[in-house]
C-alpha cells in the first residue's frame, strides 16, 4: 500500500512541469527565429536587393510579428515590379499566415502567465473583448484589408479565445486582396527604387516612434535621477 501511494504521488510533478518547459522552449525558438530573420534583413544589402521569392516569404515573419518594427508594404511594392500581383500576393499571404500562427502561439504563452492573467480580468479588457466577439470575423477582415493597425487584433483573438483556424482563415481572406492591390501598383506603374527606399525609411520611423519615445523618456528619467 505504501509503495503504491508513493508511486501515485511522485508522478504528477514531472507531468505538470513538462508542458511548461515545452511552452517556454517553443516561445524562445519563435522569438529567436524572428530575431535572426530581422537581423539578416538589416545586415545584408544583398538580401535587401534580392528578387528571390524566398526572401519575400521569409520577410513576412518579422514584418508581421507582434507589433512589427519593419514595414511590409515597400517590399511588396518592390517585388511587384518583377512578379505578377497574384504571385506576390500568394507568396506573401503564405508567409503571413505562418507568421500569424506563431503570433497566436507566442501571445497565448504570454497571456497564460500569472501577471497577464490578472490584466485579462480588468473591466476595460472584458468590454473590448465582448465588443470584438459581436462580429470577430468581420472585424478581422476589415483590419486585415484596410490600413487599420492590425497588431491589437493579434492580442484580441487570444484574449477572446477565438479559434486559431478561424483566425488564420480571416488573415488569408483579408490579406490576400490587400497584398494583391499593393503589388499591382508597381506592376502597372514602375516606381523607382529610391522612392521605395524613402518609403521604407518613413514607415520604419513611423512604426518605431513609440519605441523611440519610450527610450528617450527612460533616458531622461535616469538623467534626472542622477
Amino acid at each position: 500500500m505504501k509503495d503504491n501511494y508513493h508511486l501515485h504521488t511522485a508522478a504528477p510533478p514531472r507531468a505538470s512541469e513538462l508542458p511548461s518547459k515545452i511552452k517556454i522552449l517553443i516561445f524562445m525558438l519563435e522569438i529567436s527565429l524572428i530575431a535572426v530573420l530581422l537581423g539578416l534583413w538589416f545586415s545584408s544589402e544583398a538580401i535587401q536587393n534580392s528578387k528571390n521569392l524566398w526572401i519575400l516569404f521569409f520577410y513576412c515573419f518579422p514584418s508581421e510579428f507582434f507589433i512589427a518594427i519593419a514595414p511590409h508594404e515597400p517590399v511588396l511594392l518592390y517585388f511587384g515590379k518583377f512578379y505578377s500581383p497574384l504571385t506576390v500576393a500568394l507568396v506573401s499571404v503564405a508567409g503571413t499566415v505562418l507568421a500569424e500562427a506563431i503570433n497566436y502561439s507566442a501571445i497565448k504563452f504570454i497571456a497564460d502567465l500569472r501577471v497577464a492573467r490578472k490584466a485579462r480580468q480588468s473591466r476595460i479588457v472584458n468590454k473590448v473583448v465582448d465588443f470584438f466577439n459581436k462580429a470577430p470575423f468581420t472585424a478581422l477582415f476589415v483590419a486585415g484589408f484596410t490600413p487599420i493597425p492590425f497588431y491589437p487584433f493579434r492580442f484580441l483573438v487570444v484574449l477572446a479565445n477565438y479559434p486559431l483556424i478561424k483566425y488564420l482563415l480571416a488573415v488569408f481572406v483579408s490579406r490576400t486582396p490587400r497584398f494583391f492591390l499593393i503589388s499591382l501598383v508597381t506592376y502597372v506603374i514602375k516606381i523607382p527604387d529610391y522612392l521605395l527606399v524613402i518609403l521604407f525609411i518613413i514607415l520604419l520611423l513611423i512604426l518605431n516612434i513609440p519605441l523611440l519615445i519610450n527610450f528617450f523618456k527612460n533616458r531622461q528619467k535616469k538623467t534626472d535621477a542622477a
